[in-house]
């Protein structure tokens, strides 16, 4: 592999989004993985996983990295500390993206002192197998390449050389001086004129502070915008919001738990849309019931739990042979197609229910409410995959979910004559989970046949399946805590008789919904003591994966995941809103 791509901890990279598709920057300058046109996609840069193609740049000089992004975007600012001086290097693509070009922006000044930067653009399209069919520059000195289906066009490297790495430039700014890269990649005709990087920097900037709100009633603005961020990097012009910007990247090593993320799981995009309701950003909660809506407007009661961002079927799995991330494989296309996830129903009514109690339930949304609730009271005694996808099961979270979505949604519409037939559905499944599914300790157990605790189970009282003050809410939470929990990180569940840290890392979505547990009995202090502890767990940039390796302060999975930013930025708004507002519900 080429050193200037060397694979390295998933804590050290940032993304890089525009809504269409992302990529991820490691500390030494390295653009290591940007699928294109579209998230799922074919990758041109490909180096973290194994593959050719990357876009470097890397001061020459021995240096520290660190960086940061702008408040309230998806803008990086790269930092070297050199031994002769301080370098920044300005990073993002062009917001929000177009859904055939990709524009990749970086602005490289010398802070303190002189910089010398080695420059690397070396793509291959099909996940780094295609080789780079054409280089040359114009007489304007910009480069325009070819590799596979992709066009690419570069300026602001007019001395670049093409060799065995692609095009090679060695950059020197005299101190305080500046110097712009521009990348253009699609599969399209590129448009005539090139773009110029000024312009499409103040739009960029522009529409960050359009599409970010300031979030100042949360308990932790900063973050919570960077969450808020992130999902809106991740979230199409369609409304659609992938679960992760990556494939492969493993929640434990050489385990095969690697899967591909690119794609839009109706639940994630749930917990979106009502974190969205939570903290007060309308647009994201409008994409989130648009996409949903639509999906189930089209595939009625046979929904499936993830669709690509155009609304199709997610294609198979298959392999790529290629060596994978460290630890982890080189797959795409996932398994989930075939899939049936009975919480889906229950999540997509909590969604339209956040929407109603804002006055955004439009037409379409409302006719999927109908078939949402028509699609439970037919599919409720199926067994399912359930939220953490396995074998086919009565799961009790499933279906106390959708008793959560249906009381949410009689709630939000009481005089609607459906707010009946919704009460009655709930009434029937809670009766019927009840008889199979409360464990002889009084809490809730993960299926008729499996007596263990779920942190799963700890949702839907959050969500108003049962009263706070049930025994069986209070009785699972304490569960959780005392067979799930370590050090105020939670576990999903026992896989065996391992120590929970040796069978998987901390699943952070779970932390997260137990500061919402805490905060919902009243537990003000515990609730921001989980909220704070699982807050830590991102990396170096701010970002968390699914899942957190406590021994280790490593992030594990697909980087960044969505649900787990959704779920801060809901947990942030509902610990501020009793902050700031206090008696307010």
């Amino acid at each position: 592999m080429n050193n200037h791509f060397a694979p390295h901890a998933l804590h050290d990279y940032a993304l890089l989004a525009d809504g269409e598709r992302g990529a991820l920057i490691g500390p030494d300058g390295g653009v290591v993985w940007l699928c294109a046109p579209g998230w799922h996609d074919d990758a041109v840069l490909a180096s973290l996983i194994g593959g050719r193609g990357g876009y470097a740049v890397t001061p020459r000089a021995p240096h520290v990295p660190g960086g940061y992004y702008e408040n309230g975007s998806l803008i990086r600012r790269s930092r070297w500390v050199t031994t002769e001086g301080v370098v920044e290097c300005r990073e993002a693509l062009a917001f929000p993206g177009e859904a055939n070009r990709v524009v990749l922006l970086r602005r490289v000044q010398a802070v303190d002192g002189p910089a010398h930067l080695d420059v690397v653009l070396d793509p291959h399209a099909d996940y780094g197998r295609a080789p780079l069919d054409s280089a040359h520059r114009d007489d304007a000195g910009v480069w325009h390449l070819a590799t596979g289906a992709h066009r690419l066009r570069w300026q602001g490297a007019p001395s670049a050389t093409l060799g065995e790495h692609g095009l090679t430039a060695e950059l020197v700014l005299k101190p305080g001086e500046s110097h712009d890269l521009v990348l253009e990649c699609s599969t399209s005709p590129l448009p005539h004129t090139p773009p110029h990087a000024e312009q499409v920097w103040a739009a960029t900037e522009q529409a960050w502070r359009r599409a970010v709100p300031r979030l100042e009633d949360t308990i932790a603005p900063g973050d919570a915008r960077l969450a808020c961020a992130v999902l809106r990097g991740l979230t199409t012009s369609g409304g659609g919001m992938v679960a992760a910007a990556t494939t492969s990247l493993p929640e434990r090593a050489e385990e095969g738990r690697n899967y591909d993320y690119r794609y839009v799981w109706i639940r994630d995009q749930s917990y979106a849309g009502q974190a969205a309701a939570a903290a007060g950003v309308p647009d994201l909660l409008d994409d989130a019931v648009r996409f949903v809506a639509q999906r189930l407007c089209s595939d009625g009661p046979r929904l499936t739990p993830a669709y690509t961002v155009r609304g199709e079927p997610v294609p198979g799995q298959r392999d790529l042979d290629l060596p994978g991330y460290p630890g982890g494989f080189d797959r795409v296309g996932n398994r989930v197609e075939h899939q049936f996830q009975l919480d889906c129903f229950g999540e997509a009514l909590l969604l339209f229910a956040a929407a109603a109690r804002h006055d955004r339930l439009d037409a379409t949304a409302a006719e999927a409410v109908g078939i949402a609730v028509r699609a439970i009271a037919d599919r409720w005694r199926e067994p399912d995959a359930g939220i953490w996808e396995l074998s086919p099961r009565q799961w009790t979270h499933s279906r106390l979910v959708c008793v959560a979505g249906l009381r949410a949604m009689a709630a939000a519409d009481p005089r609607h004559p459906r707010a009946d037939t919704c009460t009655r559905l709930a009434d029937t499944l809670l009766a019927a989970i009840t008889a199979t599914s409360v464990h002889a300790d009084g809490y809730w157990q993960r299926s008729p046949d499996d007596p263990a605790v779920d942190a799963a189970l700890l949702l839907p009282p959050v969500r108003g399946a049962l009263p706070p003050d049930d025994p069986r809410t209070r009785a699972t939470l304490d569960a959780c805590r005392r067979a799930l929990a370590e050090d105020h990180f939670l576990y999903r569940f026992r896989h065996d008789d391992r120590p929970l840290a040796d069978a998987e890392g901390a699943f952070l979505l779970c932390g997260f919904v137990m500061a919402m547990a805490e905060h919902q009995q009243g537990r003000t202090v515990s609730a921001h003591r989980w909220f704070e502890r699982n807050r830590g767990a991102c990396g170096a940039s701010g970002l968390y994966a699914e899942e957190y390796d406590v021994a280790q302060r490593q992030l594990r999975g697909n980087l960044p995941q969505a649900f787990v930013h959704a779920v801060l930025l809901e947990t942030a708004a509902r610990l501020g809103r009793d902050h700031f507002h206090p008696g307010r519900s």
